[in-house]
């Protein structure tokens, strides 16, 4: 069975469970990190990372685990439906307290605006798809110009 490190404090009470299950699930196996990650898609360092709290699991990797050990998807699916909403964005660690500016805003409101400011995994999927509809128009662009015909013949 192996020893784990305390989840962080900042980790919500739903993201904490799924976690404790998920390291439950991952003992019951008697598989290393790395003999999980050849079992499964994910590396060895993703592992890591998802059972010591400081990243969300993806969907698929709580069902590739399920598959692994045996276990019923459903109920940790469930737990990682729970869990998505609250999960923190970013990397999980001590909370740094609030430091009021010096303009005088108060820290709860200055961090609700900071909090706002974040872009959010919906934001982060339509940025990357815009650069890759930019870079798929350049090509063509770049393509029609090396094809078109010289006025020089």
């Amino acid at each position: 069975m192996t020893r784990w490190r305390p989840l962080p404090d900042a980790l919500p009470r739903e993201a904490r469970h799924l976690v404790e299950q998920l390291r439950q699930l991952k003992d019951r196996t008697d598989l290393s990190l790395a003999e999980l990650a050849r079992r499964t898609a994910y590396s060895k360092s993703s592992w890591q990372r998802y059972l010591s709290g400081a990243k969300q699991p993806p969907r698929g990797a709580v069902r590739a685990l399920c598959r692994v050990a045996g276990a019923d998807q459903a109920r940790l699916l469930a737990l990682w439906e729970l869990a998505d909403p609250v999960w923190p964005y970013g990397p999980v660690g001590p909370s740094v307290p609030p430091r009021i500016p010096a303009d005088g805003v108060p820290g709860a409101v200055a961090s609700e605006a900071v909090a706002a400011a974040v872009p959010g995994p919906e934001h982060r999927r339509w940025r990357a798809a815009a650069l890759v509809a930019f870079a798929v128009i350049v090509l063509l662009v770049a393509g029609v110009l090396w094809a078109w015909p010289s006025g020089s013949e």
